[in-house]
């Protein structure tokens, strides 16, 4: 990957924030293609220049080339995937070989069920590449629609490979999307991930009106677990303290635009998971996040108590107040601990 900006680049994802990365792609300077899962998708975006279901209001530039799975395809200067994580292992097969041979970008925010796997690891496994060969990873407080508007915002761009974490900056990074590098791609992808967990519990919090205080004890609490489970899968913890940890935290948590957070505020409304989950044109990754985080806690004695309680929540049936009391009921411990 040379240093300068890659001049092709191939947007795995038609969502809304694979299209806004192709936006951002696009304000660079560089050719891109975004690739879609249905091909209705594909000819909407193409002849109205607009997405179907998210973005309201935002005009696809006519240099933003869409077109479904099985089109035929340019060779990539860099691959971005912008798929979410429960679907990544069955979607990436779908690209020719010549096209994931790419230099790879993941902005995916989970952890794979099953095999409790971060995304970019999922990628390495799928392309038998080792861990961070060719793959960096993207996350931050980076809510889709207000980057598609040109507000202001910021981000991480994380990897083992610093050449291509400064392609990727001079790639999407702009004065409006400003992109630092990291060498954690585990602390990145973690603080991405597990913030989902917080801020379903933030949305519960302000559906049942707890007020500030409890939601920035709840917030901060959350915090401490994302850093407990990221440092004993070797991530630095100075990260959770950077774009990718407590500021993706804060701006999930806070936003009503956010999936996760919309998710918590029907569940305090008393609606069931999956009607909320039907009723959602995207993927709230929170949920499958949850029982990943609970399952790889268990497996590495971490302990997450927020996500034990919400994963009682929207899996075993638990009422929501029971669950907040249960968390208010817990032994008090010194707040700084291992």
């Amino acid at each position: 990957m040379p240093h300068e900006r890659p001049a092709n680049v191939i947007i795995f994802g038609g969502g809304a924030w694979g299209t806004t990365l192709a936006l951002l792609v696009d304000r660079a300077g560089a050719a891109v293609t975004v690739v879609t899962h249905r091909r209705e998708d594909a000819r909407t975006m193409t002849e109205t220049r607009r997405h179907p279901r998210s973005l309201p209001g935002i005009a696809i530039p006519e240099a933003v080339n869409v077109v479904a799975i099985g089109d035929p395809l340019p060779l990539p200067d860099l691959l971005v995937l912008a798929v979410p994580t429960q679907k990544l292992r069955t979607a990436l097969p779908m690209l020719p070989a010549r096209v994931s041979d790419a230099p790879i970008v993941s902005a995916a925010k989970g952890i794979e069920l099953g095999t409790l796997l971060r995304p970019s690891l999922v990628i390495a496994d799928l392309l038998q590449r080792q861990p961070g060969d060719g793959i960096a990873v993207l996350s931050g407080p980076n809510l889709a629609t207000e980057i598609a508007e040109g507000l202001p915002a910021a981000a991480v761009v994380a990897g083992q490979d610093a050449t291509l974490n400064l392609a990727v900056q001079r790639t999407l990074g702009s004065p409006r999307f400003r992109l630092y590098t990291s060498d954690d791609a585990t602390g990145v992808e973690l603080g991405g991930a597990l913030k989902n967990i917080v801020a379903i519990g933030a949305g519960i919090a302000d559906g049942l009106r707890l007020g500030d205080n409890a939601k920035a004890a709840f917030i901060t609490r959350g915090l401490a677990e994302i850093t407990r489970l990221g440092v004993a899968l070797g991530a630095d913890p100075l990260t959770f303290s950077g774009l990718s940890g407590i500021g993706d935290l804060l701006a999930t948590c806070a936003s009503t635009r956010s999936r996760n957070h919309r998710v918590g505020v029907e569940l305090a409304m008393g609606r069931p998971l999956a009607r909320i989950l039907a009723d959602m044109e995207e993927t709230a990754e929170g949920v499958a996040t949850t029982q990943a985080a609970r399952d790889l806690a268990a497996r590495l004695g971490v302990d997450m108590p927020i996500a034990d309680a919400l994963h009682a929540v929207l899996f075993e049936g638990r009422d929501v107040a029971a669950a907040i009391e249960a968390l208010l009921l817990r032994t008090p411990v010194p707040e700084i601990r291992d």
